[in-house]
């Protein structure tokens, strides 16, 4: 979104955030301006700071804002609620242009749970902070080649910027423009990966073609395509079948490798990955991972370790479950 507040204003609003003596004074500030003058500073201090090379600095001065509104967050007015969001989107977004991928995605589910908690909301200053934080998650789950959930995540924003171009298109139709664009390089990407899934579904049945026939190592040439199309498959969103591929190719490889290797790790760490997301199989995922974990430190699969305990973690605390969050903000 281009600066349309008052120009003179949010300098007038950064001179006095540099004068001002402590991080809770500099809340107070925001919090006082109208909503769109404040955001319009923080988006061009990002700029700024991005520009400078400077990113780390602005994230421990919005992080340290953040602080200052928990400790106020029982006398909080709706001003403080909104400053507070508009921080958490452009702390995620500079997380995300940091490669901080992890973090990005808890800010990300920290800000929707704190959107979640005000349903209904329908003004601006709600809106185009969701629209905003949906276009970082979809850019996100982009990243990491999940996207179905991008889709979903573009779709939304691209809902929420063409409601606000109409309110006021000179500041909202350049980022219903830039979503539009967003979707076009999400949906180009998951064409190209289910071309992929029928690329490794091909090699999948002439490798199991190769194993009727006895031919040397295609047992382990199985193991790794069905292994690929199970990868593929998650990431998709479509963890039932992953679950299928991950089962059978433990299957052939038990028959390649009786013995526990690194290899029989790794995909039982993605089948119980898998099995998280399944709610009717989510114990039996602990239960597998809780089971790798013993594993992987008696092989010492530091790697695999460190991925297991994420995984458990995540699943206990349910922080990074970003879609069931959405039926709170978008009730039906």
């Amino acid at each position: 979104m281009p600066v349309t507040a008052d120009q003179a204003g949010v300098q007038a609003i950064r001179s006095r955030i540099r004068r001002s003596r402590t991080v809770s004074d500099q809340f107070q500030i925001l919090a006082a301006e109208p909503f769109d003058s404040a955001y319009d500073l923080l988006r061009l201090s990002a700029a700024d700071h991005i520009e400078a090379n400077e990113i780390d600095k602005l994230i421990n001065v919005l992080e340290g804002l953040l602080n200052c509104s928990e400790a106020l967050a029982d006398n909080a007015g709706q001003a403080q609620i909104d400053i507070c969001s508009a921080i958490l989107q452009i702390l995620t977004a500079l997380l995300l242009e940091s490669d901080r991928l992890d973090e990005a995605a808890e800010c990300a589910a920290r800000l929707l749970t704190h959107l979640s908690q005000q349903p209904r909301r329908k003004d601006t200053p709600f809106l185009q902070v969701l629209g905003s934080l949906l276009y970082d998650i979809s850019y996100l789950h982009s990243l990491r080649d999940e996207y179905k959930q991008a889709e979903r995540e573009i779709e939304k924003s691209i809902k929420i910027f063409e409601r606000l171009a109409r309110i006021d298109p000179r500041r909202y139709a350049p980022a219903q423009v830039m979503t539009l664009n967003g979707a076009t390089t999400v949906y180009r990407n998951r064409e190209r990966q289910t071309r992929l899934l029928i690329q490794y579904q091909e090699a999948t049945s002439a490798c199991l073609e190769m194993v009727k026939a006895g031919v040397e190592d295609a047992g382990m040439r199985l193991v790794e395509s069905l292994e690929r199309e199970g990868d593929t498959l998650k990431r998709m969103g479509k963890h039932r079948e992953a679950i299928q591929y991950y089962t059978r190719a433990l299957k052939y490889l038990a028959k390649v490798e009786p013995e526990f290797t690194l290899t029989q790790l790794r995909l039982s760490v993605s089948l119980g990955e898998a099995m998280l997301a399944v709610g009717a199989m989510r114990e039996k995922g602990v239960h597998l991972l809780n089971t790798m974990l013993h594993k992987a430190t008696k092989i010492n699969a530091l790697d695999e370790h460190r991925r297991i305990v994420d995984a458990l973690y995540n699943a206990k605390s349910r922080s990074l479950d970003i879609l069931s969050l959405w039926h709170k903000i978008f009730p039906k």
